[in-house]
């Protein structure tokens, strides 16, 4: 039985991840990598070296083309592959792509897009493919897709275009209020939260029908354990429902009421902002965001290699 040919390589680059995947004509992947070596380790050791050692490490034909997105192309990455400015079509991402100089294979890595709104300057890198990734489950017509992170993007979708999109420092906010406020006494000690928690729901739940009481909520976690009984887990709970509720309320308003809202996620994150929007009132479409990354950069090579 014949092996199957690699046709190219797709990597998603991360500022503190590495994921390699080796690609075969029929679309299987044929071989995978996983690391820590992202944007942060590479600037020092070598883009070069360390995407070398992995190719090398699945035994990729020499010269196979390499497609890549996120940090790699940022301003401190390999070499900067800039942004494409909304509304935006995401079938032009693409043909954007930069490639890198010198090398001997064709090796490209994709641009991310900004908002260049005075109001609402915003940017994004590698969320981007995953929205190419995506976008054949969405269909046609206008959607919010949501991808939950550190810094959540939430993107407005419309007739193949990005129309425009929102970032929510919910992630950095929680552990910093968690860590450096009067809150980190009362969740001390507490482990991890589930999204079926009640302090949790009630929380999202009065952030969406109320945001203005955002900062008046977030004390509560303290009088809460102070006068109330509240637990540690469910004080955890309540913050990170506070901060999650805010978060989706916020991105509602920039939508016309009833846009159908998607959800790009993996892991646990996953599960906590289905059941946040559940609390809210919203069932939406869940999409893998590992699977959403590999289409991307097959929707991609397919763009750039007619593969």
């Amino acid at each position: 039985m014949t092996a199957p040919e690699p046709a190219y390589v797709a990597v998603d680059w991360g500022t503190s991840s590495f994921r390699l995947w080796l690609i075969g004509r029929d679309g299987d992947v044929l071989a995978e990598r996983r690391s820590g070596e992202g944007m942060t380790t590479a600037a020092r050791t070598g883009f070069a070296e360390v995407l070398e050692s992995h190719l090398a490490a699945v035994s990729a034909p020499a010269g196979l083309p390499v497609l890549i997105c996120g940090m790699a192309g940022a301003k401190q990455g390999w070499v900067e592959a800039g942004y494409l400015d909304t509304p935006a079509a995401l079938a032009d991402i693409p043909a954007a792509a930069v490639r890198i100089p010198g090398a001997a294979a064709d090796i490209r890595i994709l641009p991310g897009l900004a908002q260049r709104d005075a109001a609402a300057p915003d940017v994004m890198r590698g969320e981007e493919t995953q929205l190419l990734g995506a976008a054949a489950q969405l269909g046609e017509g206008d959607h919010l897709v949501c991808m939950p992170g550190t810094h959540s993007k939430w993107v407005r979708l419309s007739g193949g275009k990005v129309a425009g999109f929102s970032t929510f420092m919910t992630g950095e906010l929680f552990e910093a209020i968690a860590r450096n406020t009067i809150l980190s006494h009362a969740i001390a000690e507490a482990g991890p939260i589930s999204g079926d928690n009640a302090a949790f729901r009630t929380a999202v739940t009065r952030m969406v029908a109320n945001p203005a009481l955002a900062t008046s909520q977030l004390f509560s976690v303290r009088a809460g354990s102070l006068i109330a009984g509240l637990s540690p887990v469910d004080a955890k709970a309540r913050l990170s429902g506070t901060l999650i509720g805010l978060e989706i309320a916020g991105a509602l308003s920039l939508v016309a009421e009833g846009t159908p809202v998607a959800l790009v996620v993996s892991g646990g994150l996953g599960t906590l902002y289905k059941d946040a929007l559940a609390a809210a009132g919203i069932s939406p479409a869940v999409i893998d965001a590992d699977a959403a990354v590999r289409n991307g950069l097959a929707a991609g090579a397919r763009a750039l290699w007619s593969l």
